[in-house]
């Protein structure tokens, strides 16, 4: 049974939306709206390079020294296909720098946003394809929001630059996956590139979605949603996961928006960078459930059950 063997984050430090009003476009009401509404207040950012945020994560992930003969995968989950110019390759140069020349690296961006939870899907897969016990799949997600239009999720969220490192196993007793779901739904509201009239679509079947696909993920899991301890979500803005709680089915209070105002929505990596906040409060015990969430534009909704 797939499991985290290790999650690990890197957070760089946070600045001030307001200080990024200018470069965002934004006007004073869309900014007092993400202040007061959203329950945005900063956003991480970085002078540093994609490979030196993932190196980051890594140098922080538990476990790691030591077994890197063991990495078999290298997966590389990413919300923008491609974010650096003609040659630098981010995933190469972490790969050669942490001695992986021996690993399968490869990027999974199907999914948008909710492709880090797909990518750790395909590394169970493979690992239990494999059969070897000891081997081990590398997960990193995150990156850098390096384009205008990769900054901001209009009128939705504000793009951060945390990077989050997982260490995935075939087998274990801890932060065992107990059941997956996705769904992309496509039509109307599906389309990745969105002007308003696509984003109130978007919105409006947005709740919907996210309780149908955590009603999936828990049955695949054998649970109800009563079972949750938590759920880890994506972290866009709190109204949006305020207004899905119900569909979900889940008490508001379970669902952990701590990391909101403080890294923004940081692409592919936010349920992992949750789950590591999460564990550092003390807030999961061990045999409790938990469910990661994630939404990819293109209306992709995924979810993940797992026991602490």
């Amino acid at each position: 049974m797939t499991s985290l063997m290790s999650v690990s984050s890197y957070l760089p430090a946070a600045v001030p939306i307001a200080t990024l009003q200018d470069a965002l476009g934004l006007t004073d009401a869309q900014l007092r709206r993400l202040h007061r509404i959203y329950g945005l207040s900063e956003v991480c950012r970085s002078p540093e390079s994609e490979a030196e945020m993932l190196l980051g994560a890594v140098a922080k992930l538990d476990g790691f020294a030591g077994v890197e003969e063991r990495v078999r995968y290298v997966l590389r989950p990413k919300t923008v296909p491609a974010a650096s110019p003609h040659p630098f390759d981010p995933l190469a140069e972490v790969r050669q720098r942490l001695g992986l020349q021996n690993a399968l690296a490869f990027t999974v961006t199907d999914h948008a946003c909710a492709s880090g939870l797909l990518a750790l899907d395909l590394a169970g897969a493979l690992l239990e394809q494999d059969g070897d016990p000891d081997a081990l799949a590398l997960i990193l997600a995150g990156e850098k929001a390096f384009t205008p239009a990769a900054q901001i999720i209009p009128d939705v969220a504000v793009m951060g630059e945390g990077t989050a490192a997982v260490l995935v196993a075939p087998g274990g007793q801890r932060d065992r996956l107990l059941g997956y779901a996705t769904t992309t739904l496509g039509g109307p509201g599906g389309e990745v590139i969105t002007n308003e009239e696509q984003n109130k679509v978007f919105r409006q079947i947005y709740p919907d979605a996210l309780g149908d696909v955590t009603r999936a993920a828990l049955e695949a899991a054998g649970c109800a949603a009563s079972d949750l301890a938590l759920v880890l979500p994506h972290n866009v803005n709190k109204v949006s996961w305020i207004r899905a709680a119900e569909a979900m089915d889940v008490p508001r209070k379970r669902i952990f928006l701590g990391n909101v105002p403080r890294t923004g929505h940081c692409f592919c990596a936010d349920p992992f960078l949750n789950y590591h906040t999460a564990t550092r409060l003390g807030l999961l015990n061990p045999g409790e459930r938990y469910l990661m969430v994630s939404v990819g534009l293109g209306s992709t909704f995924s979810a993940m059950v797992f026991e602490h």
